[in-house]
């Protein structure tokens, strides 16, 4: 027996000699289980360099061959690693007198539909047996669809002008990771098409990381191979037989670094929990670099594959510190509330927080808070500053534009207190906001609603012992007291774990081939500008970029706008009416979408708000700011001459500190006649152009219109928006009505592009003092004097410094 494995041994290396008698390695390697493309990444781009860049995390396969003698023979072994997009490989192989390594490092790039990939390789070792030289080879896969995938390789060497092309073809019936038949063809040298290298075979995985492959050659050899998946590891093993059904060998395979499918998952079904630290703000965009924030999409994402991760049981969430707005927070808290539908549990830590984040802590199961904390049920305000007995002060003018009821953006120059329209629509926004967050907490916590009204009006601040003994909070204690009382909850005590470990965001993305059905989520955040705020001058480009892709099958456009320029709105508005008929666009309002920001969306398939969204404000106003005795006071003068009898219409001094001029004198009858028309115009363009997007009568839209803005709810009842819900419901929407099934992975592809990094984030680092931050009064003025008499839907003030102040990043 011992006798016939060294022989055994011996015609394996003389089989090695004789085919090594090439300017480089064969396409055909015994450790190959299948065709490049047919499943996982193949030889890691030593049999096709395109295939790395379909590795989602570094990984390293060391597989060795027992040349039918012990499996720890080492005699020959090969090393292969990925690391997007780099990939090296060699091949040791031990000689009658010595020892040859073949080398290959690859490079790759490309999309999951679409790679190419150049390898360049060299051999080392006994060159007596062997006739080596320096090659290259340049492969491409091709993955149209869920179902087929197509390899091809060229390699030519350097020294001896030999080639070799190999072609594989691979086919999943079901679209996934289930089956897949495979096949592939190699040519080399002068070899006639008849006498080429060919296989044919089958891969499986029925059960997650759990692989089974058979392989038919030419020579009527076959193999049959086995890979199991342990997460971060694995290990391989296949069989090889001659063409009589006689085995011969067999190789082996061990694996380490990524992330894999793996039916050992099961085993650690709910045994922790998803830490989310809420400390500070949300954003809606990160710079690429040295930004850290949270953005909302991710947040979202977060609780969502927790929500479908077998191995999390809940979700622990620290909120101290947090500032983050009402209807972001409204949308997380909806988020929670469907994450705990599927049996599992929410647990949160509070210390100091007001009526909104208690708004959304109470979605929790239970709720830890510090024993020192506070704890304010305030209820809701909103406000204003007016400043027309400081402008009269100062010797500043002001003549208010204002022809419709509710159009109330410039009563903070004109008036000294709230109008009784004004008021009116700003009680429905604050009642609103009320009765959202009592009939949550009441809900979530079992109390009645004139207990919740006796605790706002009568009691309103607790300390950590009332709050407890009033039944708000469960359990006081540190943040350390959360995991104790997540024993208490399940019975046994759950670790820690992060985003990065969920499933979702590690699983390898090969159980779909091609690329993902596409949908782009646009962002229209702040002023409507066109090179400030929304940026309409560069926005369109993407827009447009989007309604003319073909890969993407839906835009959501999430607009955070309180409005401004109607023509940087109607920028981004047109461009969306363009994708009438060719692809679905859906809109997500976020904290405001008025005015102007409703102007973006109106245009839209669908529109999806909060119902604590302020929506509406169809309206236009204008306004005129003039000087009244502020040049005479500050010391100023000004003369000209012109030739125009209204060139001097905007002429005057500079204001010092503002960068923006203040004009010498009022508007005359005649151009107030011809402001008003402008203005009037201009609503009948907006009203025009909102009835034609909502599919309603002019007339039905007056009514809802003169400037009034509305909540969410009262959008969903007067026809302005279509659903209530979030950035995730938009989503979902702009997926069914793009005929994507539920069950299938999407890609979203965010616009615009961010910025690399926030320059004035290193400014008080570089100097030692903290960057100046511009004074929002001054900001509104200066806005206001750089669009003085221009017809403007915008919102009053305070809403352009709402709570993401009007940053994009």
């Amino acid at each position: 027996m011992k006798r016939t494995l060294t022989v055994l041994s011996l015609l394996l290396v003389t089989s090695f000699i004789t085919s090594a008698q090439t300017s480089f390695p064969s396409y055909y390697q015994d450790f190959q289980l299948t065709s490049p493309g047919a499943m996982k990444l193949g030889l890691y781009g030593y049999d096709n360099p395109a295939s790395i860049s379909f590795a989602h995390q570094p990984d390293v396969y060391f597989t060795w061959s027992d040349n039918g003698v012990d499996w720890n023979d080492f005699n020959r072994w090969g090393l292969f690693t990925a690391f997007n997009p780099l990939g090296f490989g060699f091949i040791h192989q031990k000689l009658p007198d010595g020892y040859v390594n073949d080398f290959r490092l690859s490079l790759a790039g490309g999309s999951p539909a679409f790679s190419t990939g150049i390898s360049i390789g060299w051999s080392r070792g006994e060159t007596r047996f062997v006739e080596r030289s320096t090659h290259v080879s340049l492969g491409v896969i091709s993955r149209p669809n869920a179902y087929l995938s197509i390899g091809a390789v060229g390699t030519t060497s350097f020294r001896e002008r030999e080639n070799e092309v190999s072609l594989d073809l691979a086919f999943r019936p079901l679209g996934n990771e289930a089956i897949a038949l495979f096949g592939d063809y190699a040519l080399r040298g002068d070899q006639s098409l008849k006498n080429g290298g060919w296989s044919a075979g089958v891969a499986t995985e029925f059960l997650p990381g759990v692989r089974i492959t058979g392989r038919y050659f030419e020579t009527q050899a076959f193999t049959v191979g086995v890979q199991f998946s342990f997460g971060n590891a694995g290990l391989t093993t296949q069989e090889h037989y001659d063409k009589d059904g006689k085995y011969q060998y067999s190789t082996y395979g061990v694996r380490l670094g990524a992330y894999d499918r793996t039916v050992l998952s099961k085993l650690s079904e709910k045994q922790k929990y998803l830490e989310l630290n809420m400390i500070g703000g949300m954003k809606y965009q990160r710079f690429k670099f040295f930004d850290n924030s949270k953005t909302l999409i991710e947040m979202l994402e977060s609780i969502d594959a927790a929500k479908t991760d077998p191995a999390v049981s809940g979700i622990a969430m620290n909120l101290s510190g947090m500032n983050i707005n009402r209807e972001m927070l409204w949308e997380l808290r909806q988020e929670l509330v469907e994450f705990k539908s599927t049996g599992k549990h929410v647990v949160v830590f509070i210390d100091r927080l007001g009526i909104d984040s208690y708004h959304f802590a109470s979605v929790a199961d239970k709720i830890v808070m510090d024993s020192q904390g506070t704890l304010i049920l305030e209820g809701f305000v909103m406000g204003r500053t007016f400043v027309k007995g400081t402008l009269e002060k100062l010797g500043i003018g002001y003549d208010e534009w204002r022809f419709f009821e509710f159009k109330s953006a410039n009563e903070s120059l004109s008036r000294d207190k709230m109008s009784d329209a004004d008021r009116l629509q700003r009680q429905a926004l604050i009642d609103e906001n009320y009765r959202i967050a009592r009939n949550d907490i009441c809900a979530a916590r079992g109390f009645t609603h004139e207990q919740f009204d006796n605790m706002v009006n009568n009691e309103t601040i607790y300390l950590a012992q009332e709050a407890l003994a009033k039944g708000l909070v469960d359990t006081l204690g540190r943040w350390e007291t959360v995991k104790e009382v997540i024993k208490q909850l399940e019975g046994e005590e759950k670790s820690y774990t992060g985003r990065g470990t969920l499933a979702k965001f590690n699983l390898p993305p090969d159980d779909r081939w091609g690329s993902k059905p596409t949908i782009a989520l646009i962002y229209a955040i702040g002023s409507c500008a066109m090179d400030e705020g929304i940026k309409a001058r560069t926005l369109v480009k993407y827009v447009e970029a989007a309604v003319n892709s073909p890969n993407v099958r839906a835009i959501v456009l999430r607009v955070d706008s309180p409005g401004g320029d109607g023509m940087a709105s109607d920028y981004i508005a047109e461009a969306l009416k363009k994708a009438k008929g060719k692809k679905p666009v859906i809109v997500s309002q976020g904290y405001v979408a008025a005015s102007g920001g409703y102007w973006l969306s109106m245009y839209a398939d669908t529109i999806i708000a909060a119902p604590n969204t302020i929506t509406g404000s169809i309206g236009v106003i204008g306004g005129w700011i003039y000087d009244n005795g502020l040049k005479e006071k500050l010391g100023f003068s000004t003369d000209l001459v012109k030739a125009g009898e209204h060139a001097d219409l905007g002429f005057g001094f500079a204001l010092p500190f503002i960068g923006a001029g203040l004009p010498d004198r009022n508007l005359t009858e005649a151009e107030r006649a011809k402001a008003e028309h402008l203005i009037k115009s201009h609503y009948t363009d907006f009203v025009g152009k909102v009835a034609e997007g909502r599919g309603m009568s002019t007339d039905a839209i007056h009514k809802i219109a003169q400037g009034r803005v509305w909540t969410g709810t009262d959008g969903l009842n007067n026809g302005l928006i279509d659903g209530l819900g979030g950035l995730e419901t938009a989503i979902f929407v702009a997926r069914h009505r793009a005929g994507i099934p539920a069950d299938e992975q999407i890609e979203i592809i965010e616009m615009p592009e961010p910025g690399w990094f926030n320059t004035s984030s290193f400014i008080p680092k570089f100097f030692g003092v903290e960057a100046p931050q511009p004074d929002p009064l001054v900001e509104y003025v200066k806005f206001r004097l750089l669009n003085n008499g221009m017809p403007m839907p915008m919102l009053p003030m305070e809403y352009m410094e709402f709570p993401w102040n009007g940053e994009l990043q």
